[in-house]
């Protein structure tokens, strides 16, 4: 048996030709443009990112690609959110993964962050066979997720959007956003709304992120990523990471008018779901997203408490 453990390294822009070739096997469908893109991004932000990569035979033999969660989906608390893990079949059984997840958790640790957190299909055994092994268990997060085409053909003439203006995410947006989360998590999530509309701004093509103004300011907001390839799906899934509403605004159409347009703009980048995380206790916003025509995914999420 090798030691795998010995060559955890940095994943690197030179890996990228083989881990195309190692996820098209395991996954059927080549995902260049997803793992180039990923690349890129540790890049230009590697405080955001943990790319790892093992050897064996002095040959790419696995990858992790985590992402690091500050305050997607409502957190508070950070969390290394993993992505995207492959084995090259011919050296899985060699403990290639589970040195793989090590190595994540001791990233992990080294950044202050105390949680790992990913989400897999029911459907994959073998991927949720492994995360138990590692020690993950479930959460009590619901991965929610809509077709787009119902989506549409539920909105009603005129559509949703029609209720109020709403328009792309724009820099001058930073303070009405920042003020809406406050009166919504009571908490200052400054650093992390400012990044995330860097990022919108700088991706027009990934993230679809959208403003809905009423009287001139800024009454809701949506950020959505449609960055299709996270946690091993080869199918066009966009993630709805970030949404908020005036609570002064409650009740007046602002996030079905959000989401109509998310819908239009998502599907116009290629998608065909969109999925979201909720907390179990999150009732009111789990109601909300039931009406919009969300429902259960073949998806589970699952979290690592780190010591």
């Amino acid at each position: 048996m090798p030691n795998p453990e010995a060559s955890v390294r940095p994943l690197g822009a030179a890996d990228l030709e083989t881990l195309v070739a190692i996820d098209a096997a395991i996954a059927g469908r080549p995902r260049r443009a997803y793992a180039e893109r990923r690349l890129a991004e540790a890049g230009r932000a590697p405080e955001l990112h943990v790319q790892l990569a093992i050897d064996e035979d002095g040959a790419l033999a696995g990858y992790a690609l985590a992402r690091v969660l500050e305050g997607e989906f409502g957190r508070s608390d950070p969390a290394l959110r993993l992505d995207m893990i492959g084995v090259v079949p011919a050296a899985q059984g060699h403990g290639i993964g589970a040195a793989l997840g090590r190595a994540l958790e001791d990233q992990a640790r080294r950044r202050g962050i105390r949680e790992l957190r990913t989400t897999a299909s029911w459907r994959d055994p073998a991927m949720l066979g492994f995360l138990a092994a590692l020690g993950w268990r479930s959460s009590r997060d619901h991965v929610l997720d809509c077709a787009l085409a119902d989506a549409r053909e539920r909105d009603a003439e005129p559509p949703a959007r029609d209720l109020h203006e709403v328009r792309a995410l724009a820099a001058g947006d930073f303070e009405g956003v920042a003020r809406i989360d406050r009166r919504l998590t009571g908490r200052d999530r400054s650093r992390y709304l400012r990044r995330a509309l860097e990022e919108a701004l700088g991706a027009p093509g990934v993230r679809a992120s959208l403003a809905a103004v009423i009287d001139g300011a800024v009454a809701g907001f949506v950020m959505a990523r449609a960055d299709l390839g996270d946690f091993g799906r080869t199918e066009a899934v966009a993630v709805l990471d970030t949404l908020g509403v005036d609570p002064l605004r409650k009740g007046e159409g602002v996030g079905r008018a959000l989401l109509s347009q998310l819908f239009a703009n998502l599907g116009a980048l290629g998608a065909e779901r969109v999925e979201t995380v909720v907390a179990a206790d999150a009732a009111e916003l789990l109601a909300f997203f039931a009406r919009a025509g969300f429902g259960s995914s073949g998806r589970l999420a699952f979290e690592k408490p780190l010591a």
